[in-house]
């Protein structure tokens, strides 16, 4: 027995004979004539009801083509063949319309023709069935009426028109949105109708032909206008109909969505621009950026702006003065930046400007002073006048195929690296004058008073899962601002902090990941680099111990990363000690492998479990065969050792392609996430793939 969708069709097929042979054989239904067509449209049966209905005997008629049934309006335009065609594309076909019998006397006929269709598929002809409804012409024409009072109380326009656009009627609703009266509109056609910004052409479906598209389709909304010349928004839905003589008509109802466009623009303006400072935001400057960037000519600078230690005015004079001062930022850059410029806030008192044809590099630098100078003000707050200035990075994109993503982050970079040289300036200066004691302090006091902030680098597995966070500190000097890592480091190591600064970075790094998940069943390792808290300092075990066990973090989510110098130092002892943190849970991590002077024996006996290749040799990995030959080398000793292997840097898909080809476990690097402040990370491993459980 065969079965499945070939036999259901079959089976189908079968019935539907079946039924039309029984339908055939109703020779009392007096009203039906139900008669059969050859896949041609020619009349192939006939039964009496036929013969009583059409008035044609049955050799008269049989082999003839349906199409005799029809006014000659209908014929001329092709509406029988049209009926046999959606008929054969949908299985079936219903109509009321307009028919002829033998005698040429005309009858309001219901018709309904099925599709006939072989086991394979194959068109096999048609069954008709034709109700004379003349009879009922009493109840069609209170039906009429009914739908006439229908027609007019319905509070949607409604409009009949002929294939030119012509109105033929319509109801009191669509005049009085469109201001016009009945009269008037009889004597304009739909593209009378049209705003000029609308652009399109007419408001039905093409009628090229009887089987034209668009029937039942709702046309997005169209620009219409009044007779007052007012806009007005409208969704225009239509679908074909028949008029009593056989020819075509489309019925159009139209819907006033003005309010509903204009509710959505204010939402799509809320969704892309920054509520404080009507800026566009992140969101909103993307699209445009990459709406800039897919043009023919994509010529463009993208300025990367961050307030200087912006903190200081939200620390001393509260969040509401940070607001106002923001907005003061933003109206000056709104009303005196170029027109070829538009700006953006990001996040918190970061901005952003995009400028089409930024011209020579010379100018691009005469416009990068000029949006730097823009941030230089002094505005009088809360009775104190604040002086402003910003680190300014710029960067091109000139037909260069680069992403949104490529200039945001270079355009950062370059911010970052000119605050750098600009700190690094102020710094040596306070120190030229014999203040490094004073930063001493500050260091000292923020680290006592917790003032030091962290943001998080995701570290991610080759399934796209975010399997480690590592802490890098930052720390907003009250009167420097944002200091560099190596700044601070320095600053510490001078001042004999070191050991109290990764006390202060550990602890704040395991309160505020302590709650922190992943999707899936693994848990997120939180990663702090050590350089003044070692193993070899008496006390280390219990120190590192007692901060886990205070803050309520699962020793085996904790990573401790050293400098591959630090790890070469360490003897006996100290190597003991981190053995007896590693029977805890806790995981030892070599930073920066690669640039050290360890020996690969020395490494085997180092109770390390991660290996984190330096970014020197990845930087090379894809253009140096030498780096790309180091990594692979010491790939396969770490996993040889039974550790996991890390590369650090990573910023481009090549890279990271090659490393995975080579057996790279992870990766950390700007191609998938910049250092992120704590709410943005949390976010991120939020929307990170789920990982998958461990072997």
């Amino acid at each position: 027995m065969e079965h499945g969708p070939r036999a259901f069709e079959n089976h189908g097929v079968e019935v539907a004979q079946a039924g039309a042979a029984k339908a055939l054989a109703a020779e009392d239904m007096r009203e039906y004539a139900i008669f059969a067509l050859d896949a041609d449209g020619n009349v192939s049966s006939w039964n009496a009801g036929a013969e009583r209905v059409k008035g044609y005997r049955s050799d008269e008629i049989i082999g003839k083509h349906f199409s005799c049934f029809y006014p000659a309006g209908a014929v001329a335009v092709g509406y029988p063949d049209w009926e046999l065609e959606q008929a054969a594309a949908n299985g079936f076909f219903i109509d009321r319309g307009w028919r002829v019998r033998r005698d040429g006397e005309r009858f309001w006929a219901h018709v309904v023709i099925t599709a006939q269709r072989t086991p394979a598929g194959e068109l096999d002809g048609f069954i008709k069935v034709t109700r004379d409804e003349s009879e009922a012409n009493v109840r069609q024409q209170r039906s009429r009426r009914q739908f006439a009072d229908l027609f007019e109380l319905a509070s949607s326009g409604i409009a009949l028109l002929d294939d030119g656009g012509n109105f033929l009627d319509a109801n009191g609703a669509l005049g009085d949105l469109l201001g016009y009266r009945l009269s008037e509109l009889w004597a304009k056609t739909d593209r009378d109708l049209l705003h000029p910004r609308d652009g399109g052409d007419g408001l039905l479906p093409s009628t090229s032909g009887p089987a034209s598209g668009g029937v039942d389709e709702p046309i997005p909304h169209r620009m219409l206008v009044r007779s007052d010349g007012e806009l007005v928004l409208c969704q225009v839905s239509s679908r074909a109909s028949v008029r009593d003589d056989g020819s075509r008509s489309w019925l159009a109802v139209f819907h006033d969505v003005t309010e509903q466009v204009r509710q959505a623009e204010v939402l799509r303006h809320e969704a892309t621009h920054d509520d404080m400072t009507g800026l566009l935001n992140r969101r909103g400057f993307e699209e445009l950026l990459s709406s800039l960037l897919g043009a023919d000519s994509a010529d463009l600078a993208v300025l990367f702006c961050d307030l200087d230690n912006f903190k200081r005015v939200n620390d001393s004079l509260g969040h509401e003065a940070g607001d106002e001062l923001l907005v003061a930022v933003a109206e000056r850059l709104t009303t005196e930046l170029p027109p070829k410029c538009t700006p953006a806030r990001f996040y918190g008192d970061e901005f952003v400007i995009v400028c089409s044809h930024p011209g020579s590099p010379d100018e691009l630098e005469t416009l990068t002073r000029a949006v730097d100078d823009l941030f230089r003000i002094a505005v009088p707050l809360r009775g104190r006048m604040v002086h402003l200035s910003a680190s300014v990075g710029a960067t091109t994109a000139v037909d260069s195929g680069a992403s949104v993503g490529d200039l945001l982050q270079s355009s950062e970079a370059a911010m970052l690296g000119k605050r750098r040289i600009e700190q690094g300036q102020r710094v040596d200066s306070i120190r030229s004058d014999g203040d490094q004691l004073a930063l001493e302090e500050d260091l000292r006091a923020a680290i006592e008073r917790d003032r030091l902030d962290l943001h998080y680098q995701p570290i991610v597995a080759n399934d796209g899962s975010v399997i480690i966070a590592e802490a890098l500190l930052r720390w907003t000097h009250p009167e420097l601002g944002l200091l560099t890592p190596d700044v601070v480091l320095d600053v510490a190591a001078q001042g004999g902090l070191l050991a109290d600064l990764d006390r202060c970075v550990l602890r704040r790094a395991l309160r505020e990941s302590a709650d922190w998940q992943v999707p899936g069943e693994n848990p997120l390792c939180i990663a702090v680099n050590l350089g003044g808290l070692r193993p070899d300092q008496p006390g280390f075990v219990a120190e590192v111990r007692s901060m886990i066990d205070d803050e309520g973090v699962d020793p085996n989510r904790v990573v401790l990363e050293m400098l591959e110098t630090v790890f070469s130092e360490l003897g006996s002892q100290p190597r003991r000690a981190m053995t007896e943190l590693v029977d805890l849970g806790v995981r030892f991590a070599i930073d920066d492998f690669g640039t050290g002077y360890s020996s690969l024996a020395r490494l085997k006996e180092l109770p390390a479990q991660i290996v984190k290749l330096d970014r020197k040799f990845v930087a090379g990995v894809g253009t140096e065969v030498t780096d790309l030959g180091i990594n692979r080398a010491v790939t396969e000793l770490v996993r040889t050792m039974g550790s996991f292997c890390v590369a650090e840097g990573v910023e481009e898909a090549t890279q990271h392609h090659l490393l995975r080809a080579i057996g790279v476990d992870a990766y950390q690097g700007y191609l998938f996430s910049a250092p992120l402040p704590p709410s943005d990370f949390r976010d991120f491993i939020a929307a990170a793939p789920v990982r998958r459980p461990r072997s």
